[in-house]
């Protein structure tokens, strides 16, 4: 769409879309209006079998909708930001739509939704055999389903069933997802919305009061690493929203097609992905207009900017995503896919919430891993320059300078956290020691930082232990038989002295000012409330059973991440981790089952 297209849009958008018949008026479907359809799709969308996908770039696919819809939850801020009425929320026709009945919509708008293919790398190696055929051609969206483009308020937004049936990428599952895993998906995109982290958002979750399932899950109290019983769950369907679902594992598809030769219109279908994820995300940076390897070098750039940010504000605020896969790697540089994530309480560089996921994908890890999918990135893109040597000498240096822009985004990170102008390699590598040696809550310890202590007392509150218990269990070099606690105490006087707090040529009033203008900034970097996978539990189990009180609460509380709340907010939702919910199963950690 171009940008007077865009502003046409804009004109007729509605203050507040109140109807199904103002959303058909904003609607724009450009994926399917611009890109092939798989020319073995059926039109009616009735395509809910796994099969080979050979070419094209989308299945028209129509969604399953969930028997007797409930609404739990939506995406309040989203709506605003939409232009949605709140009301509209819980009317019937908005209800029953995004529920997966799309009989409900207008004339004008598409009958069908679309599933779209990728490949897949893991860790920057090439796989096939997920796909149920060992080809490659079988593994895409298999229960997520897309049914909707808008462009409102001048941004077009794609708007993504998931849990609403099977595709021919279903491999053979049910296509479902339960409330378990919907619940957490649609809190945890607006709260790394409200964290300010680009993320897919969440419009809204219905459940249905009839329709179960059964999931392999953990019994109450497990410390099985693996489910160890069947669970019926009921099901439900959350909508996502993006300026588009696209991904590295697709791109990364296109490109295996050309490199096998696999049909005809192979590199033909690549450009037209390429120019696609161009218009829908990077069109305020690309020139569509320059020479296609010039497109593709600024492309290439681009990314690396938003995807090397983005990890670095993973870490951050502690996100581990669990499994980033190329096929969970968003192209347009976001976060993508809440299914094994999880954010770390005790610090540790080796945290990974998902029992599947490795050391490969681990909190400290994804760095590496988030270079490896750039590398992929770059790779698929690669088929476009083989005529032209000088982007392609180009794109070297990008892929090459990526652990470089990585490392120094990484630095500013962490001194932007810990209140410094600049990073200090010897007080952080110390802090890191202290931070293992003393197991501490990582949210709680930087947020009691903010406050500037004038000794570790205050830094106490996120200990897991006490200090002599530090002292005894840890194993120090030599050099290093310091006692725990005389260890922080100079550890902090040396972060005070570093921030300027502690200077005997200023005045008290200075040095308050200065406090205070620190502490301000810090608080603005680091969140006094995460989403705590204990929270989630018995979030999710009371709505199973039809209470959805503790999911609203808990959205109220985590799309307010950096703000000082009440005393009962900080009392049940900033504190530690009760001992009793180490090593369980579905808490401490889990499967991807959902």
């Amino acid at each position: 769409m171009t940008q007077q297209q865009n502003q046409d849009h804009l004109s007729k958008t509605p203050s507040a879309i109140s109807s199904l018949e103002e959303l058909a008026g904003v609607a724009d479907y450009s994926l399917m209006r611009t890109l092939k359809r798989d020319p073995d799709a059926t039109s009616n969308g009735i395509d809910h079998s796994p099969r080979q996908v050979f070419s094209g770039h989308y299945v028209p696919v129509k969604p399953t909708p969930i028997e007797n819809p409930e609404y739990v939850a939506h995406g309040r801020e989203l709506f605003r930001d939409l232009g949605f009425d709140e009301q509209l929320a819980r009317s019937d026709r908005f209800v029953r739509l995004f529920s997966g009945d799309l009989d409900v919509v207008p004339e004008t708008m598409s009958h069908v939704g679309w599933a779209s293919g990728y490949a897949l790398s893991i860790y920057g190696t090439e796989f096939d055999r997920q796909c149920p055929f060992q080809t490659g051609n079988g593994y895409g969206d298999g229960r997520a389903i897309s049914v909707l483009e808008a462009v409102t308020r001048g941004q077009r937004w794609e708007m993504q069933l998931k849990g609403a049936g099977r595709t021919p990428y279903c491999r053979g599952a049910d296509g479902r997802a339960v409330l378990r895993s919907s619940v957490r998906e649609f809190l945890a995109q607006e709260h790394m919305h409200a964290l300010g982290i680009p993320t897919s958002r969440s419009l809204s979750l219905y459940v249905s009061k009839t329709e179960t399932v059964d999931r392999p899950w953990y019994s109450d109290g497990s410390n099985s690493m693996n489910p160890d019983t069947l669970v019926r769950e009921p099901v439900a369907i959350s909508t996502r929203v993006a300026p588009s679902f696209m991904r590295v594992g697709q791109l990364e598809l296109f490109s295996r097609r050309v490199r096998k030769q696999a049909h005809p219109k192979a590199r033909e279908e690549l450009e037209a992905i390429v120019a696609h994820l161009i218009e829908r995300e990077y069109a305020d940076i690309v020139d569509q207009e320059a020479e296609l390897g010039e497109q593709i070098v600024s492309l290439a750039l681009a990314f690396r900017d938003r995807l090397t940010s983005l990890v670095a504000d993973w870490i951050r605020v502690g996100y581990c995503q669990g499994n980033f896969n190329s096929d969970n790697c968003a192209a347009g540089g976001f976060t993508l896919d809440y299914g094994p994530f999880g954010f770390i309480e005790v610090f540790d560089l080796y945290f990974q919430p998902w029992t599947g996921g490795g050391r490969h994908f681990c909190f400290s890890n994804q760095p590496a891993a988030a270079e490896r999918n750039f590398h992929t990135f770059c790779t698929a893109l690669r088929p476009l320059l083989d005529d032209v040597q000088e982007a392609n000498q180009q794109l070297d240096m990008i892929q090459d300078a990526f652990a470089k822009v990585m490392g120094e985004k990484l630095e500013r990170m962490w001194a932007s956290k810990l209140g410094l102008a600049s990073a200090n390699a010897e007080l952080f590598a110390e802090l890191q020691t202290l931070m293992t040696t003393t197991p501490v809550d990582y949210t709680i310890f930087f947020r009691e930082l903010c406050a500037v202590p004038d000794s570790i007392e205050p830094l106490k509150q996120s200990f897991y232990t006490d200090l002599e218990a530090s002292s005894v269990s840890s194993k120090r070099p030599a050099e290093n038989t310091q006692p725990i606690e005389e260890r922080w105490s100079a550890w902090l006087a040396q972060w005070r002295s570093l921030i300027g707090v502690d200077d005997a040529t200023k005045s008290d009033t200075e040095l308050a000012r200065t406090r205070a203008e620190i502490s301000k900034a810090m608080k603005r970097v680091n969140p006094k409330y995460t989403l705590r996978e204990w929270f989630l539990v018995p979030a999710y189990r009371q709505a199973a059973a039809g209470d959805y009180s503790q999911i609203r609460e808990l959205q109220d509380v985590m799309t307010r991440p950096y703000a000082e709340q009440s005393k009962a907010v900080e009392e049940k939702y900033y504190r530690l981790k009760p001992s009793s919910l180490f090593h369980v199963g579905g808490v401490s950690h889990y499967s991807c089952s959902s």
